[in-house]
Formats: structure tokens, sequence, C-alpha cells
């Protein structure tokens, strides 16, 4: 096959979910409050953390960046298919298709590396606490942070490139509300029995062997718990447990999809959608629902900005 680029395709249309009017009018409002919700949600914690001293701590700090790769997953994709449903502009350029396939394997590639973290922060934190401090060091959180986004640039590197050399000669509905690369290369002119190796060797193998990893580390880090904790153990076992939910809600959809690429367009969406759209709301719900830390100083930011409203009303204000 030439490596050139021979696609005669200058644009995709996107099918969506549904070609129902009513189902799209109620995804238009279903998305529409998710997407605000991730959004809020999401900005809330970041905006805690940074302005409570008592969560400047490296699980606080790995958690903020956690919202901010949540923020950026719900918006390569999901905006642009609100308004969609509402203009019925459904196309999407050759060149805004490879964007959101980059785009979308950025933020998940680094949000795996990010998560792998995570898991490393909490297992050091519970079965080697002595050392903690000097193992997970603000230089170390920093670290951690950039080669999650170095991988997750990496990762969606090698994707955009091999996109680029699929050659596309006539088709071009994409059968999802944005472009993936189990979707697009389905249209592409070649045989998909060998893309289809090629997605599973580099992107369904490696989220299967993180999650793997990140469940063989909980699994420690729970039987730790069990054996060696008694006070405090609750709130250990409540934050691992959190932590453990998100890894699954993320990783469950990724793997399906990315193993089988050539599995039903139905099941895709869906998942598809519970990636993309849910799980960056569920995880602020998450951990602020199963953290006590998190709701006190959520609390306390309410306090502060009412307070300091009462004082900018006050007659004697000045």
């Amino acid at each position: 096959m030439d490596t050139g680029n021979k696609s005669t395709v200058s644009e995709f249309v996107l099918l969506g979910l549904s070609s129902s009017w009513d189902l799209q009018m109620f995804f238009f409002m279903v998305f529409s409050l998710f997407y605000v919700a991730t959004m809020v949600g999401n900005c809330l914690i970041v905006i805690t953390v940074i302005t409570d001293s008592h969560l400047h701590s490296p699980m606080y700090f790995l958690l903020t960046n956690l919202s901010v790769i949540d923020m950026s997953l719900a918006s390569f994709a999901t905006p642009k298919m609100i308004t969609d449903y509402l203009t019925g502009h459904k196309t999407i350029s050759f060149d805004g298709c490879i964007s959101q396939i980059f785009f979308l394997h950025l933020f998940t590639g680094t949000e795996i590396i990010l998560l792998m973290a995570m898991s490393f922060d909490r297992y050091i934190a519970i079965c080697k606490p002595l050392r903690y401090a000097t193992i997970i060091s603000p230089r170390a959180c920093i670290t951690l942070v950039v080669t999650s986004w170095v991988v997750g640039i990496m990762h969606s590197m090698s994707q955009v490139i091999f996109a680029l050399h699929l050659p596309f000669c006539g088709p071009n509905e994409v059968d999802s509300f944005f472009c993936d690369l189990p979707v697009v290369f389905q249209l592409a002119c070649v045989d998909t029995y060998v893309l289809g190796l090629f997605m599973i060797s580099t992107s369904g193998i490696i989220a299967l062997s993180c999650f793997i990893l990140l469940f063989n580390s909980y699994v420690i880090v729970l039987v730790t718990i069990k054996h060696h904790f008694s006070g405090g153990s609750s709130k250990a076992l409540s934050t691992c447990t959190a932590h453990f939910i998100v890894v699954f809600m993320f990783f469950g959809p990724c793997i399906f999809i990315y193993m089988w690429p050539l599995s039903s367009f139905l099941v895709d969406k869906v998942l598809s959608v519970f990636y993309t759209i849910f799980t960056p709301i569920l995880n602020p719900i998450i951990y602020t629902l199963r953290n006590q830390e998190v709701k006190t100083a959520m609390r306390k930011l309410k306090n502060r900005y009412l307070n300091s409203d009462k004082i900018a009303q006050s007659p004697h204000y000045s």
C-alpha cells in the first residue's frame, strides 16, 4: 500500500446517535446539561484545591489535573454535537476530523497515565507511608503530570500519522457523533482487518495492560488496608474505592472499543457517549461525595463567598 495520502474526501458527515428528531432534541437537552455540569463540577474542584491550603497535597494536585483533563475530554466533541443538533449541520472537514482524533487520543492517553500516577500515589501512601514524603515529592508530582502529557502527545501523534496515511476514496459517512479511528478506518479503501490489528496493538492492548496493572495495585492497597489498618482505614478505603470506580468506568469502554474495533456500531456509540460525556461528570461527583476533605473545603469556599458578598452589599462598606 502506498503510504502517500490519496484522500479524495474533503469532509465527513457525522451521522450522530439517531436520525429521529425527537431523540435528537432529547440528546440536545441531556448532553447540554451534562456538559455544563461537567465544566462547573470540575472547575469547582480546581478552584477548591487551589484556594484551600489544606488540599495542597500530591493526591489533590493529581486530582486537579484529572479535572482539567476531564474538562478537555468533554470539550473536544460535545459542544459541536450540541450545536449540530440545533443547526442541522453535521459535516466536519477532513482536517477537523483528524483534529478530533488527535485530541481524543491526547486526552485519553494522558488520563490513562495520570490514573496510573494516582494509583501509584495511593500505593505509596498506604503501603509505604514512612517514605511517602520522600518518594511523592512536589518535583515527583510535576514529573508524573508532565510524563502523562508527553505520553499522551506521543500516542495521539502515532494515531494521527496513521490516519493521515489512510486512503479515502468515496464513502464519507461516520456512524458516530465524532471522529475516531475505529469508525473512520471503516471508510478507508484498504483491508480493515489489518487496520483492526493496528488498533488492537496500539490502543486496545495498551489500555488493557494499564488496567490490569491498576487493578493489581488497588488489590494490593485494599489488602494492605484490611490487614494493617484499624483507625483511619475507612478514609483510605473510601479514597481507593473512589479511585477504582473512576478507573473502571474509564477503562471499561476504552478496552471494549479498541480491543474489538469491528464490533457493533450501536455498542460503540453507547460506550463512546459513556467515556466522553458521562465519565467526566461522574469523576467530580464520586470524588466530592466520597471525600470529606473536599466537601469541607467546598463549604468553606461557599461560606467565604457568601460572607464577602454580604460585606460588599453592606451599607457601611466603602
